[in-house]
């Protein structure tokens, strides 16, 4: 009769560091600051970032046009004479005024 041998003690050790060990890249590799899910984050947040930079370089092209038109080089008379509506509140001499 044979009698059943317990491994030794160092390799259940080295299993056990080595399993753990593992388990810790693992980890590190999916859920870490540099890790798969951290990417997908990245990588979400610079679509919208790209997004709002469309926006934006539509928003300066419209304000440059905008300035362009009021410049002294370029006199566009009814964008003038709306900000003169708008912000001084003025008016023809033929206009009428209803409230």
């Amino acid at each position: 009769m044979s009698a059943r041998r317990n491994p030794p003690f160092g390799i259940v050790i080295y299993a056990a560091i080595t399993l753990s060990l593992s388990a810790y890249f693992v980890f590190a590799a999916v859920q870490g600051d540099f890790g798969l899910f951290r990417r997908a984050e990245i990588e979400i947040e610079g679509e919208h970032l790209a997004e709002e930079l469309v926006q934006l370089e539509k928003d300066v092209a419209r304000m440059e046009n905008l300035t362009l038109r009021l410049s002294d080089d370029y006199l566009d008379l009814d964008l003038l004479d709306q900000q003169a509506r708008d912000v001084l509140g003025l008016m023809r001499a033929d206009e009428i005024v209803v409230r």
